[in-house]
């Protein structure tokens, strides 16, 4: 199994990554043998179990177990399964994980007369999906930057000055390439509108408005899957969109 998504920016050493790795793929039979038995499998202390749980964001070893089994679980018992896969592109589902104050505070930020641009970036697929929010904001007027990976970091540090918000796009909400800029936005008081999965992360928590998008395939990260995630941010900016029009036409009656 790929932990790479897991241990992103978490600081792990390499003996707190090996201990992981016995931890999945003993998932079954580690609540038994509890922090001491798997400290002594491991020929290390159980002190490393708990630091290994708290750089990994879970309060201690038992919030850790369970939710690795559900991620273990997930990945192993998943199929492709026509009615749930559907059933994941229901619109309500979006809506229902989202506070409507940050879809009236990013509305309101499409409301501004403002003269300066909203900074969007992405990598990879969600730089697909990037590209797609700059053309959507652009035919509607507002003047933005669209910037990926392959872009120099001078476009978005170079031009801060003439930035009102950056839209920044990260599945794990843990790419360092985003969280990076997320940091210097936070610095420069530039608003952060973030699309990230479900999860706390390290982007969801600095961004000043987030959205969370259902990811079922949290270790895919090659996108190999079926996965609503990307066309679940597209219908929620088209929802968001569908809103902004509606309280604009409320303002010009």
């Amino acid at each position: 199994m790929d932990i790479s998504k897991i241990i992103e920016n978490k600081g792990l050493t390499e003996r707190e990554t090996e201990v992981l790795k016995y931890i999945i793929e003993n998932i079954d039979n580690v609540n038994k043998m509890g922090v001491r038995g798997i400290a002594k499998e491991n020929f290390t202390s159980t002190s490393t179990i708990m630091r290994l749980s708290k750089k990994l964001g879970y309060s201690g070893f038992l919030e850790m177990q369970y939710n690795l089994l559900s991620i273990v679980k997930n990945i192993t018992d998943r199929e492709i399964n026509n009615n749930s896969f559907i059933d994941s592109l229901n619109m309500d589902s979006i809506i229902k994980i989202n506070e409507r104050k940050d879809i009236d505070n990013f509305i309101d930020i499409l409301l501004e007369e403002n003269s300066k641009f909203i900074f969007i970036y992405g990598n990879g697929f969600s730089s697909i999906v990037a590209e797609y929010i700059n053309k959507k904001l652009l035919v509607m007027g507002k003047r933005c930057i669209l910037s990926n990976g392959t872009d120099s970091i001078g476009v978005f540090e170079n031009n801060l000055d003439c930035i009102s918000c950056i839209i920044v796009l990260s599945k794990s909400g843990e790419s360092p390439m985003v969280l990076n800029k997320v940091k210097i936005a936070k610095d420069h008081n530039i608003k952060v509108v973030s699309f990230t999965n479900e999860d706390e992360n390290s982007v969801s928590k600095l961004a000043d408005i987030r959205f969370r998008i259902q990811d079922s395939n949290k270790l895919d990260a090659r996108n190999l899957m079926p996965n609503a995630f990307f066309p679940k941010v597209l219908a929620m900016i088209e929802f968001i969109i569908f809103e902004y029009y509606k309280k604009k036409n409320n303002y010009e009656k």
